[in-house]
């Protein structure tokens, strides 16, 4: 079954199910039931969501809250883009005004507030000041997200009005709904979460994203809020989570553009008996659990890549360098020619290796070979003969992994790509109108 076949009124829970099941989560976690997470409790102990329509998206809830009933240790890592989004900024700044102590985030979907100069930045605060006093906290304890179309002022009366109904049901909103109230052109929400077992008893740790098209993280148009009732400070919780990003965010891509608005949020409740430490055992079992959640997250992004019917892992090995292997992965997963050979089931493996010779890491390209799978596709000394057969059988699959040694040392890497389709330019072609 191709990932876009799924029924429509099931496609999350057909998807994240289905990602679910072939995923090797680390020891001492467990997954939550995704049905019964629906209908029970979600979010960790402490953090509640809400969500309201603003009239950005027409008949759409697109406006999102997520709230700490006490202040809680915020990590956070954002878009390089030159071209950084208004709320990106704000964030930034509550940040290091509040000392990374954050209480709520605020996102609304359909306009990213982006390219909108000094208008953008008073809407982005007066958006933060409104939740704040709706919450009775403090401004510089909110953090603002937004997504959507870049270069368009949002509709600052419509907001405002969606925010005074905030409050009202930050205890009724489900994790499927709190993820579909942040998406745009992705086709189904995606959110899961993780019991963890620590020494001190179970944390939970639960995160939802969005993202579809303009996905090339540098920390694309990508967004992730997790939360977690451990306790853990914010120097080592900041640690977590940069590793955690390029593990997992920084190894995806859908057509190779980053965002202006890219962010990824973790917070940390402060009031948990379940505190984490430095160097612990714990630490390391919920970094594990972390990182999973995270590369789960990111792959969920990936599946549903605009226009996509093929979730693939690049994996290259016996580069020069982790950097060398970086390089040639992203690259051959960006490749608008390796993307378009996925996608007519093509086992065209100079696609492959032309893109790694162009990416800069250094090799000699007669050590290549390529897999697909466990088929042998290219051996050193570009020596190739396979089935056809077999090859097709194997790129007719949903998911499937090509792995790409450039035989010259011990340096790995691995970037999660999709399939570029016609439906991208559709989709793309009219996004703004």
């Amino acid at each position: 079954m191709k990932l876009t076949d799924y029924s429509k009124g099931h496609k999350a829970v057909s998807a994240i199910n289905t990602l679910a099941a072939e995923t090797v989560w680390p020891e001492h976690t467990t997954p939550l039931n995704i049905r019964e997470a629906e209908k029970k409790q979600f979010w960790p102990k402490g953090f509640s969501a809400g969500t309201a329509h603003a009239g950005i998206k027409q008949g759409k809830k697109d406006l999102l809250i997520i709230k700490s009933d006490e202040p809680s240790q915020a990590a956070a890592v954002f878009t390089k883009n030159l071209c950084c989004a208004a709320p990106v900024v704000v964030s930034k700044e509550h940040l290091e005004q509040s000392g990374s102590s954050i209480r709520a985030i605020i996102c609304n979907s359909g306009n990213a507030n982006a390219a909108t100069g000094e208008k953008g930045l008073i809407d982005a605060r007066t958006t933060v000041e409104k939740t704040a006093c709706i919450l009775g906290i403090a401004p510089q304890e909110v953090l603002v997200a937004s997504t959507g179309v870049i270069g368009t002022l949002l509709p600052m009366g419509k907001i405002n009005s969606a925010i005074d109904s905030l409050s009202a049901v930050l205890f009724e909103t489900s994790c499927r709904k709190a993820a579909e109230a942040i998406m745009t052109t992705d086709t189904f929400p995606k959110y899961f979460g993780l019991d963890i077992a620590l020494s001190t008893g179970i944390v939970r740790l639960s995160g939802i994203a969005k993202g579809s098209g303009m996905i090339c993280p540098d920390m694309a148009t990508m967004l992730a809020f997790l939360v977690t009732d451990a306790r853990i400070e914010q120097k080592l919780l900041q640690e977590m989570l940069s590793k955690a990003n390029e593990k997992s965010f920084n190894t995806i891509t859908v057509d190779g553009d980053t965002s202006t608005n890219d962010m990824a949020v973790l917070l940390s409740g402060s009031s948990s008996n379940n505190r984490i430490l430095p160097g612990s055992r714990d630490a390391r079992i919920f970094y594990d659990a972390l990182e999973g959640l995270m590369t789960f997250l990111a792959r969920l992004i990936v599946m549903d890549g605009e226009g996509a019917s093929k979730l693939v892992k690049i994996q290259v090995e016996g580069a020069a360098t982790d950097l060398d292997a970086r390089k040639a992965a992203r690259t051959i997963a960006n490749s608008s020619l390796v993307k378009t050979a996925l996608h007519g089931e093509d086992a065209n493996w100079g696609r492959i290796i032309a893109a790694a010779g162009r990416s800069g890491a250094v090799f000699n390209p007669e050590n290549v070979s390529i897999q697909f799978e466990d088929l042998v596709i290219l051996q050193p000394g570009y020596l190739s003969d396979f089935s056809e057969d077999d090859a097709k059988k194997i790129l007719c699959r949903n998911s499937y992994t090509i792995i790409v040694s450039l035989g010259d040392g011990e340096g790995s890497a691995v970037v999660h790509t999709c399939d570029l389709s016609k439906e991208y330019i559709e989709i793309n072609g009219s996004y703004r109108t």
